[in-house]
């Protein structure tokens, strides 16, 4: 009985490893690297580039997702005046993962070597949403002398109290069993998370075509998707202590805030932030946590307006 057990635990187990070889060929010939490889400390940061003219801005996506969040929604409306800089987070996207990459330090490191190599000698807007809003405010922390204003789109900012991890981010984070749990994640991953977009955007509609056009479906890849969940297991306690900082800022910041987020508590974090250091909230009455989408012009406004007002100051 053991044996028959074993045989097909192991039978299984081959069986997800092939489906995910094979989902992850597809979903990397549908959704190739399109950007420059930037060798940052020894590991390639892929970014994204639109625009030959104008100030640098540098655009940190969040959770889940990878520098095509951007491509398709603040680039069109910025890479006519500025250079826009959309990079994938370590293990996200085609960037390379790394042992200590779930730390706040390590990635704003990877992030400030982009402006290193494509801005050197400039300062730059750096634009974070979610999970790349407390990237971004790293690299304004630790590297401030190559930023020049922070535009923060519905940013996680500090520890929430000790809930809110999801299960599967749980499941797939440790070394041996996380491995295993995320082998089946092409089988069901990528059909559960279509189901889910309307809650990211709720109350504001989804738009047509997301999860397409913002190459969600690279997430599947088990190593990118084990990279999100230790990035997100890590999460709490990595803000605890990098909250305590925000009182260093020097920098402009602005933030946007749908009144109808419920991926996180802009109480909990943006309404902790102001408390610290002097903040533009704009708070949106019918947006959620993807503000980019349905306020993106009024985004990109901010955007330049930073970026131009710091060029001539």
């Amino acid at each position: 009985m053991l044996t028959v057990i074993a045989a097909s635990v192991s039978a299984l187990g081959l069986g997800a490893c092939v489906t995910s070889l094979a989902y992850t060929s597809k979903v990397e010939k549908a959704l190739p690297a399109e950007g420059d490889l930037v060798p940052v400390a020894g590991h390639d940061v892929h970014v994204l580039r639109r625009g030959e003219t104008g100030p640098p801005v540098l655009m940190i996506h969040g959770a889940s997702a990878n520098a095509r969040e951007f491509s398709w929604t603040l680039a069109p409306r910025l890479e006519g005046s500025v250079r826009v800089l959309m990079a994938d987070r370590p293990g996200h996207g085609y960037s390379q993962r790394f042992a200590g990459a779930e730390t706040l330090e390590l990635q704003a490191r990877q992030m400030a070597g982009v402006l290193d190599a494509l801005a050197p000698g400039e300062k730059a807007v750096i634009v974070g949403h979610s999970f790349g809003g407390a990237v971004a405010l790293r690299v304004a922390l630790d590297r401030p002398e190559l930023v020049s204003g922070l535009v923060l789109l519905a940013p996680v900012t500090h520890d929430w109290g000790g809930s809110g991890t999801a299960w599967y981010n749980r499941a797939a984070a440790p070394p041996v069993v996380g491995h295993a749990f995320s082998q089946l994640l092409p089988i069901v991953g990528p059909a559960q998370v279509k189901g889910g977009i309307t809650s990211v955007f709720d109350p504001a509609p989804a738009p047509q075509g997301y999860f397409e056009n913002a190459g969600i479906g690279l997430l599947f890849r088990p190593p990118n998707f084990r990279a999100n969940a230790r990035d997100m297991t890590a999460l709490e306690t990595e803000l605890a202590a990098q909250s305590a900082r925000y009182g260093e800022l020097q920098v402009p910041v602005t933030v946007f805030s749908g009144s109808g987020d419920t991926v996180l508590s802009p109480a909990k974090h943006v309404g902790r932030l102001k408390k610290q250091v002097a903040v533009d909230l704009v708070i949106l009455k019918h947006e959620g946590h993807m503000p980019h989408h349905g306020e993106g012009d009024a985004v990109a406004d901010a955007i330049r307006r930073l970026a131009f007002g710091a060029e001539t100051r």
